[in-house]
């Protein structure tokens, strides 16, 4: 399927995956989400690490509405709906994140993630 903004959704997977592959060199040594909160670097990396995960959830919700929800369900086995709804989450929490959910969205969700981006890139490369 050609989608006639493929150039701009491309570059969004482009950023999309250099900001999973920082998130992953960030977090390289947090072993538990109480590593965030046991030095003011922890504190900087968890503060980092959400805005960079709420990047992420607002990119794929904007990659979504502009191919009007007919790109993502082609890679199965993401939760779309959650992965969208994180930057919900984080966004209108302010002061309420939650150290367990970054540092397991970062740890346990990211490399399927970025599977996923990265058969996007591939798939719409193809197409230009």
């Amino acid at each position: 399927m050609y989608y006639k903004q493929d150039k701009r959704i491309l570059s969004t997977l482009r950023q999309i995956e250099k900001s999973i592959l920082l998130l992953q060199e960030w977090n390289r040594d947090t072993m538990c989400a109480d590593d965030y909160m046991l030095t003011p670097e922890g504190t900087k990396n968890l503060a980092a690490s959400s805005m960079l995960v709420e990047a992420i959830g607002e990119a794929f919700k904007k990659i979504d509405k502009e191919t009007e929800g007919t790109l993502l369900p082609q890679y199965t086995g993401i939760p779309w709906k959650a992965v969208k709804g994180i930057r919900d989450r984080i966004a209108h929490g302010y002061f309420e994140i939650d150290a367990e959910i970054i540092f397991d969205t970062v740890k346990n969700d990211l490399p399927e993630l970025l599977s996923a981006t990265r058969f996007f890139i591939t798939k719409l490369s193809a197409s230009l």
